[in-house]
C-alpha cells in the first residue's frame, strides 16, 4: 500500500524552476545548473532540488519535499534485475543527454556579471568606499612573479637559505586564494566550510600527498575548530592552520611550497615554524621596505590593469553626486602616483575622505589609534582631528572615529575590497555597511562552468546519484553488483570533474558580491 513521508534536503535560497523536457520533469538550479530528474520507476518516484553551491549563492535554507513510495517491497520475484537496472540506467542517460542543450541555454552565466547575496538597490547607496590595492588598482600577474623572486632572494641573502633555491621560479597556477597551510606538517590544502580536508588537494612542497597518508596523519579528514585560524589568521592553539585569503598571498604560498620541496628532496632537517615565519617576513619586507612600490612606479603600464575602467566608474559615481572615500594600507606617495596614472592629477577631488597606512584589519576593530593629518611633503602633523576634510590626507585612525566624524553608517554605505575577512566581514557584521568583494577568479571559473563538457559531467553525475538513491532498495547480489559499477562510475566522474574544474574551489564557502 502506498504511503507518504517527509524528508528534508538542503538547497539554495536562489530561485529554482522545473524544466519539462520530453514529458519528464526536472528540478534544476539557476546558480550552478545541478539538477535532479523526475524518473518514474516501479518501486517509487520522487523529485527534489540537490544540495549544492553555485557562484554568488552561498546561503542555504532547509526545505521539505515529499517522497512518495509506491511499494514497500525491496525486490520483485522473478524479475531479471540486471536487465531492469540496465534499462533504468539507459533511460536516465537518454534523458540526461536530451537535457544538455536546454541546460546550456537556460543556465549560461555571464563571466563579467555581478553576483549578489542580498538584494540591493544602488539608488539607496549614498556613499562608496574603496580599498586601493587590487580594488582601484588591479595588478597584472607580473607583480606576483616579482614578489616571489624578491622574497626568495631575501631568504637566500638575508636569512642564509641555500643558494640552490634560486633555481625555483614562480608557478602562476600552483596556488589559489582560500587554501590552508598546516605549519607544523608543512602541508598546503583546501579545507571546506565544515572543516573537512578535501582529499586530493593536499600538497607537501610541489607534490600531492596520497589520501591514505592524509587520513592517517589527521586520524580522518576533519580538522577541529580550535586548530583553525580565525578571520585574521590567529588560532587558539597558536600557529597551527593559516588560511591565505588575499591575492598577495599567492606568491607566499608558492614560495613556502618551493622551499619545502627543496628541503624534502634533499633530506634536509629543518624547523617548519621557522620556515613559515621566515617566508612570511620576507614577503612582508617586499611590501613595507618599499621594494614592491618602487617596482610598480617604474612601469605602471606593465603592472596596472583596467585603469580606464576604474576611472570610468569613479567618474560616473562623482557625476551622480555620490560621496566617495578611500581606506588603504599603502603609503600616500605610492597611492598618489598610482591614482594619477589611473585617474589623473586631480584624483583627490573625487574623494571626500582619503586615509592611508590605515593598518587594516586593526583599523576596523582597534579604537585607540587617532587620525593624523599628512601635509603635502608627507610630514605627520600633531593637531587633533575634529573633522575629515575633502582634499586632505589622513593616516592611521580607526573605524569608530571615522563613523563619528562622518556619520556614514548603515546600509547607505557600500565598501569594496579584495580581502573577504579583513576588508569586509566586520563592516557588514558589526556596522551594517554593504560590502562588495573583488573576486577576479570568478571570471575564469564561470567560463569553465559554461563549457559543455562541464555541464554534461555535472548533470550526469547528479542524475546518476539520483538513480543510485532510487535503486539502492534492491539488496539482492545481482543488483548490488550493478550498483557497485554505478558507484565506481560516479567516483570516476568526480575525479574527471576535478580535472575539468581545475582550481574551482576558490572562496566557495564565502560571501560574494555585494552583501
Amino acid at each position: 500500500m502506498p504511503f507518504l513521508f517527509i524528508a528534508s534536503v538542503k538547497l539554495m535560497t536562489a530561485a529554482a524552476e522545473k524544466v519539462l523536457l520530453a514529458g519528464k520533469a526536472v528540478q534544476s538550479c539557476r546558480s550552478c545548473r545541478s539538477l535532479s530528474l523526475l524518473v518514474y520507476g516501479d518501486q517509487y518516484s520522487r523529485w527534489k532540488l540537490a544540495a549544492h553551491q553555485g557562484p554568488g549563492r552561498a546561503r542555504h535554507t532547509w526545505h521539505r519535499v515529499a517522497v512518495r513510495c509506491n511499494s514497500t517491497s525491496s525486490n520483485e520475484s522473478g524479475k531479471d534485475m540486471k536487465s531492469y537496472l540496465r534499462a533504468q540506467y539507459n533511460e536516465t542517460k537518454r534523458m540526461t543527454n536530451g537535457l544538455i542543450p536546454s541546460v546550456m541555454t537556460s543556465f549560461y552565466q555571464n563571466p563579467d556579471a555581478i553576483f549578489a547575496n542580498n538584494e540591493t538597490s544602488l539608488a539607496d547607496i549614498e556613499i562608496y568606499g574603496f580599498d586601493y590595492d587590487y580594488t582601484l588598482a588591479f595588478y597584472s600577474s607580473h607583480l606576483h612573479t616579482f614578489i616571489f623572486n624578491t622574497a626568495r632572494d631575501l631568504l637566500i641573502d638575508e636569512h642564509r637559505y641555500p643558494e640552490e633555491l634560486r633555481q625555483y621560479e614562480y608557478i602562476p597556477d600552483f596556488a589559489i586564494r582560500g587554501l590552508h597551510y598546516d605549519v607544523h606538517r608543512t602541508l598546503l590544502m583546501k579545507i571546506d566550510a565544515f572543516h573537512y580536508i578535501q582529499l586530493g588537494t593536499v600538497y607537501r612542497g610541489l607534490h600531492a600527498i596520497p589520501d591514505e597518508e592524509v587520513i592517517a596523519m589527521y586520524e580522518g579528514s576533519h580538522v577541529p575548530l580550535e586548530q583553525m585560524s580565525d578571520f585574521y589568521g590567529q588560532s587558539s592553539h597558536g600557529t597551527t592552520m593559516k588560511q591565505f585569503m588575499d591575492i598577495f598571498s599567492l606568491p607566499e604560498m608558492t614560495l613556502l611550497s618551493c622551499v619545502n620541496d627543496y628541503f624534502s628532496k634533499n633530506n634536509i632537517d629543518y624547523e617548519p615554524l621557522n620556515l613559515y615565519k621566515d617566508v612570511k617576513d620576507a614577503i612582508r619586507d617586499v611590501h613595507i621596505k618599499g621594494t614592491m612600490y618602487r617596482k610598480i612606479e617604474s612601469n605602471f603600464e606593465k603592472y596596472i590593469r583596467y585603469g580606464d575602467q576604474t576611472c570610468a566608474v569613479l567618474g560616473k559615481l562623482a557625476n551622480h553626486g555620490k560621496k566617495m572615500f578611500l581606506i588603504t594600507n599603502s603609503p600616500i606617495s605610492f597611492v598618489d602616483k598610482g591614482m594619477k596614472f589611473i585617474v589623473g592629477k586631480d584624483w583627490r577631488e573625487l574623494f571626500d575622505v582619503v586615509i592611508v597606512q590605515a593598518e587594516k584589519p586593526s583599523f576596523f576593530n582597534d579604537r585607540r589609534k587617532p587620525f593624523r593629518k599628512v601635509n603635502e611633503r608627507g610630514v605627520l602633523l600633531w593637531e587633533r582631528i575634529h573633522n575629515l576634510e575633502k582634499g586632505k590626507i589622513y593616516k592611521q585612525g580607526n573605524l569608530y572615529e571615522f563613523l563619528k566624524l562622518t556619520g556614514w553608517r548603515g546600509s547607505k554605505v557600500l565598501y569594496f575590497g579584495d580581502h573577504i575577512y579583513s576588508d569586509l566581514a566586520d563592516l557588514t557584521l558589526k556596522h551594517g555597511w554593504r560590502t562588495g568583494a573583488i573576486i577576479p577568479e570568478l571570471r575564469s571559473e564561470i567560463k569553465i562552468m559554461n563549457m559543455e563538457n562541464y555541464t554534461y559531467a555535472m548533470t550526469w553525475m547528479q542524475a546518476l546519484t539520483g538513480l543510485l538513491e532510487r535503486m539502492q532498495v534492491y539488496r539482492d547480489a545481482e543488483s548490488q553488483m550493478v550498483l557497485l559499477e554505478w558507484i565506481k562510475e560516479r567516483q570516476d566522474l568526480r575525479n574527471h570533474m576535478k580535472t575539468i574544474q581545475g582550481k574551482i574551489h576558490i572562496l566557495s564557502d564565502i560571501t560574494v558580491f555585494p552583501s
